[in-house]
């Protein structure tokens, strides 16, 4: 069996380069000569390594999902349903504000920047939004269950509307908003929460 070319980068850093071009410019808006100017990769070498754009771009989200997105696994274990939609939607504000990262969310963006001809990313997007919508049901039903969120409460309409929530910061923060001016429409959003 022939053994390939052991690859000469960084792949740690060639996705964190490729992660922020795809979030800046989303996918339709990203080239490849954007993507080799980032990460100093020949388009042989992201070929050989990933396949295709698209297949970088399945990497990114990977990394995104483990390292940005993280805040809604930490949120889903907080002890209280309020706590979960404060820990999440502070995680919002704060994921599409970060001093060192484009401004708005990945996914979000990614969607909204994914035209006609990117049908299989906007499912692949979507699919990665659902995952982390479903994340957020699991929780919650556990809380109507363990009698922290009222029986009369759907969990996929109160995750369906944390999701809204979570969204509309994105766009928010992507139009220029700062960190400031979200966390402050968190807290009017956790004055009282729609089943309290």
């Amino acid at each position: 069996m022939a053994v390939g070319r052991p690859r000469e980068f960084d792949l740690d850093r060639v996705l964190g380069a490729a992660l922020d071009v795809f979030w800046a410019k989303g996918y339709e808006g990203t080239t490849m000569a954007d993507l080799t100017a980032a990460t100093g990769l020949k388009p042989g070498s992201v070929y050989a390594a990933f396949g295709s754009k698209a297949g970088m771009f399945s990497h990114v989200l990977d990394r995104y999902e483990e390292s940005v997105f993280r805040y809604a696994r930490d949120a889903v274990r907080q002890p209280t349903v309020r706590e979960v939609v404060r820990h999440w939607l502070e995680g919002v504000a704060r994921a599409t504000t970060g001093p060192d990262t484009p401004p708005g969310c990945l996914l979000v963006h990614g969607a909204l920047a994914a035209g006609d001809g990117a049908a299989a990313i906007r499912a692949e997007l979507a699919r990665r939004r659902d995952g982390g919508e479903q994340l957020l049901v699991t929780r919650l039903e556990r809380a109507r269950a363990e009698g922290d969120l009222p029986t009369s409460v759907d969990p996929r309409a109160a995750a369906g509307f944390v999701f809204a929530l979570s969204s509309g910061l994105a766009v928010e923060a992507a139009g220029g908003a700062d960190r400031e001016r979200l966390l402050r429409t968190v807290e009017l959003t956790l004055h009282r929460l729609p089943w309290e």
